[in-house]
C-alpha cells in the first residue's frame, strides 16, 4: 500500500476496549460525528501493489460525503491520511482493525460497520478474514452494507473475499501456478465460499497480483475445483493485475483504471482431467482481457475495448490461442 503523509489531521480518535479477548483498534480522522447520507452502490476489485487513486476517489464519490471505513485484521491506519487527502469531501476516514473472531463480536465493531458510507477491505491474508470474520457480526454487517447500497471494495486479500468463491489460503504457503497445475487438489489450494453476497459476483472466483505473480495456472485450477465441488456448472473467474482496479457500477458494468489489465475467464466445457495428484487438463477456457479505458458487462459477460482469446492446460502445461497466456 502506498503511504501518503499530509500536514493536518482534523481529529484523531483511538478506541481499544479493555475487556480481555475482545481487543480491536479504531482510529478516525475528520469529523467525529457520523454523517447520514444516501449512497450509490458500487464495488472495486483492486489487484494489489500500489493503490489506484482513481478507484478510491470513485468510491468516495459514491459515499456522497459520508464516512469512509477501512477494515482489516492486521496492519496500521496508514490508509487514513491517504484517503483523506484523495477525498477531502468525506465526513471522516477511519481504520477498524479486527484481529480475532472474539473482537469481531464486539458491538462497537458492528456499529462502526453499520454507520459507514464506504467500506474498504485492506490487503493482508484472506485466511484471517475467513477464519476470524466469517460467521460473525463483521460478515453480517458487510452483507447488510452491500444490501443498502454502500460502495464496497478491496485490494489483494480484500479483493479475494468479495467474489462468491474464495481462494482461502488457509496454509501459510500460498499456492503457485506450478503447484496448482501439477495437482489442482494440492493441500495448498483451499477454497471457501459466500463470505459476502454480491449478486454481480455470484458464481465467480477471484485472483489478484495476476501477471506479476504468474497466476493464470492457479486461476484455472480454482475454476476446475469450483466445478468439482459442485458449486457451479459454468466456472468463471475475474483476475486483476497489480496497480489496477475494476470499478463496478450497480448495473454490472466494470471499468478498468490504473496501470494494468483485468481478465475475465469462463469455461465453455468441463475440465478433461481435474483430479488429485494428476496434472490439470482443461481446454479452451475463454479469456477476455481488458486494459485501462475498457469495460466489461458482468451481466452479459461481454466486453468492449479488449481482446478475446483462449487458454488451455494440457497435462499441466499452459498454452494460448494468442501470443501469450496474458
Amino acid at each position: 500500500m502506498r503511504h501518503v503523509v499530509i500536514g493536518v489531521l482534523l481529529v484523531v480518535l483511538a478506541v481499544i476496549p479493555a475487556e480481555a479477548g475482545k481487543k480491536y483498534s479504531y482510529i478516525r480522522v475528520g469529523n467525529p460525528a457520523d454523517a447520514v447520507v444516501a449512497t450509490t452502490p458500487g464495488f472495486v476489485l483492486m489487484g494489489g501493489g500500489t493503490d489506484v487513486d482513481a478507484a478510491f476517489q470513485w468510491m468516495c464519490g459514491r459515499s456522497v460525503g459520508g464516512d469512509f471505513l477501512i477494515v482489516r485484521a492486521t496492519g496500521t491506519d496508514a490508509y487514513n491520511a491517504y484517503v483523506q487527502q484523495l477525498c477531502p469531501g468525506v465526513n471522516s476516514v477511519a481504520t477498524l482493525i479486527v484481529p480475532t473472531s472474539s473482537a469481531a463480536t464486539d458491538p462497537f465493531v458492528a456499529a462502526t460497520l453499520r454507520n459507514a458510507e464506504a467500506i474498504w477491505i485492506a490487503g493482508g491474508d484472506q485466511s484471517d478474514y475467513i477464519t476470524q470474520w466469517k460467521g460473525t457480526p463483521v460478515q453480517v454487517e458487510l452483507d447488510a452494507a452491500i444490501e443498502r447500497g454502500v460502495p464496497v471494495g478491496g485490494t489483494s486479500a480484500g479483493m479475494m473475499v468479495l467474489t462468491q468463491f474464495v481462494y482461502s489460503a488457509l496454509l501459510s504457503q500460498g499456492v503457485t501456478s506450478s503447484q496448482a497445475l501439477a495437482d489442482p487438489f494440492t493441500k495448498y489450494l483451499t477454497l471457501d465460499r459466500d463470505f459476502v453476497s454480491i449478486g454481480l459476483l455470484a458464481g465467480i472466483v477471484g485472483d489478484s497480483h495476476f501477471v506479476t505473480r504468474d497466476r493464470m495456472g492457479r486461476t484455472l485450477a480454482f475454476m476446475c475445483r469450483t466445478a468439482a465441488a459442485g458449486w457451479t456448472l459454468a466456472p468463471r473467474a475475474i483476475a486483476v493485475d497489480e496497480e489496477t482496479a475494476l470499478e463496478i457500477d450497480g448495473g454490472g458494468i466494470a471499468a478498468v483504471v490504473g496501470n494494468g489489465k483485468a481478465y475475465f475467464l469462463r469455461a465453455i466445457q468441463p475440465a478433461e482431467i481435474c483430479q488429485p495428484k494428476t496434472p490439470l487438463t482443461y481446454s479452451n477456457v475463454d479469456v477476455y482481457r481488458v486494459g485501462v479505458g475498457g469495460t466489461f458487462d458482468l451481466a452479459m459477460w461481454s466486453g468492449g475495448g479488449g481482446a478475446a482469446y483462449q487458454v488451455s492446460a494440457t497435462a499441466g502445461v499452459l498454452s494460448s490461442t494468442a501470443a501469450s497466456i496474458y
